[in-house]
């Protein structure tokens, strides 16, 4: 099975400005009981470049999760290419990829601050630096004040999928330069989202994203690309083309969203 390419020059992706490339990409399962094998994903390609928030949307069971974790190296594929690049400037670093999953993956047992201090060890970070690091982070998604608290005590919002705690975990190892993947409802929040990426400068996060919303996606992205089902294909890229800032009642996006949603219920009800 092909795995994932980590290219280490900027040179060797498809384009200079794309940093996660995914081409005629194809995926198959088993089937129940050791039949033969169905395809999941069929041809899908998408391009990330630097600095970009992309979206893909699809219906729930298409197989957007599948995808992310192909593209973040966890799952093998069985055709095509997945490359990731490293940002301009960085030619001969290995990327890194930081993923948000659906679920929070948190520690129990430990308090919020504990959490974030259990990856900023693992990175090396010296402990003097622990706190000031841990109180930017909470304060950037949201969370300042929740430092001694653990994660089942956190309210039902913070612990869903792309939650805040796990957003603030994923900026400890990736601060500045992380490609996030994060599979249905991403960001929690859509303007925390914008206020987020605009923390860490245009140009210096690239996040694909997963998402049911369309409005959400519209709101925040540069690029959508529209998933149908059974099996898996791009039947649509969208580049964005509203100007930032964006505000949520502006015409434009509302205009947007209602053409997606028509075309998107006309496919979804050809190919469901």
């Amino acid at each position: 099975m092909a795995r994932i390419n980590l290219a280490q020059s900027a040179r060797q992706a498809p384009s200079a400005s794309a940093v996660i490339t995914v081409g005629n990409l194809t995926k198959r399962f088993s089937a129940p009981g050791g039949g033969d094998k169905f395809t999941v994903i069929d041809a899908v390609s998408l391009t990330v470049a630097e600095g970009e928030f992309v979206s893909i949307v699809g219906p729930s069971g298409c197989g957007k999760s599948t995808l992310l974790n192909i593209i973040a190296g966890i799952e093998p594929y069985d055709g095509g290419a997945v490359t990731i690049s490293p940002p301009a400037g960085k030619a001969g670093v290995e990327p890194h990829i930081g993923y948000v999953f659906q679920s929070p993956r948190l520690l129990n047992w430990l308090t919020v601050e504990q959490n974030i201090e259990f990856v900023l060890e693992a990175q090396g970070v010296a402990r003097p630096q622990w706190r000031q690091r841990v109180t930017e982070y909470l304060e950037m998604v949201g969370l300042a004040g929740q430092q001694r608290n653990y994660p089942l005590k956190l309210s039902g919002g913070m612990q869903s999928a792309g939650s805040d705690c796990p957003r603030a975990r994923h900026r400890t190892r990736h601060p500045a330069d992380g490609r996030a993947l994060q599979p249905s409802r991403c960001y929690h929040r859509t303007e925390d989202a914008v206020r987020s990426r605009g923390d860490f400068g245009k140009g210096e996060a690239d996040d694909p994203v997963c998402d049911h919303d369309l409005s959400e996606a519209v709101f925040l992205s540069d690029h959508i690309y529209m998933m149908s089902t059974k099996p898996a294909r791009i039947f649509r890229h969208v580049p964005v083309g509203i100007p930032r800032p964006r505000q949520p009642e502006d015409a434009m996006i509302f205009d947007l969203e209602k053409a997606l949603v028509r075309e998107f219920f006309s496919v979804v009800a050809e190919t469901g």
